[in-house]
């Protein structure tokens, strides 16, 4: 018989999935821009923190742990195969707009916009901006300096505010 105090790793490692599932997949969903993928992207992840639970558990920060172990699971998928991405102006199918396909539209557009990006610089800004973590994290997490961070985000809003206007962009993103 189990008691609270005695939960399995595979008890722990299923509420895990269970609580962060939704937002690796929006996260991964960033960094793809295909729903699919990104659903195989974080399961990819999921698999792997699985292999090495223990040593996830035992992080300080088992979050920043496996948004590490995805980021690795994207970048792989480069290294395995070329995916080649076909932006368009227009999504393919026009329907009416209401409220919230209104605000659909929108996310497309910034999802187009965030696609259009270089692979770093769209890292950079979906961990710093979406992810919310601070620039000494978000470097820590792509292995590389908080300077690197700074001017890779930089550059990522000026090319995001050139594409979609001064306005849509706000400072704080």
């Amino acid at each position: 018989m189990k008691t609270e105090d005695s939960e399995t790793p595979e008890d722990t490692f299923q509420a895990f999935v269970r609580s962060r599932w939704p937002g690796l997949v929006r996260t991964a969903f960033l960094f793809t821009g295909d729903r699919h993928l990104a659903e195989d992207v974080a399961q990819t992840a999921l698999a792997k923190a699985y292999r090495s639970w223990s040593r996830v558990q035992r992080s300080d920060n088992p979050d920043a742990y496996v948004r590490r172990i995805l980021i690795s699971c994207h970048k792989d998928r480069f290294r395995k195969r070329r995916v080649p991405e076909h932006l368009t102006d227009m999504p393919p199918d026009a329907a009416v707009a209401t409220d919230d396909m209104a605000r659909a539209d929108e996310r497309e557009v910034l999802a187009a916009a965030l696609a259009g990006l270089p692979r770093r610089q769209r890292l950079v800004v979906i961990l710093r901006y979406w992810e919310d973590l601070s620039e000494s994290e978000v470097a820590q997490t792509l292995g590389c300096s908080v300077g690197t961070v700074k001017s890779q985000a930089s550059k990522a809003l000026s090319k995001l505010r050139a594409v979609l206007g001064q306005s849509a962009v706000p400072a704080p993103f």
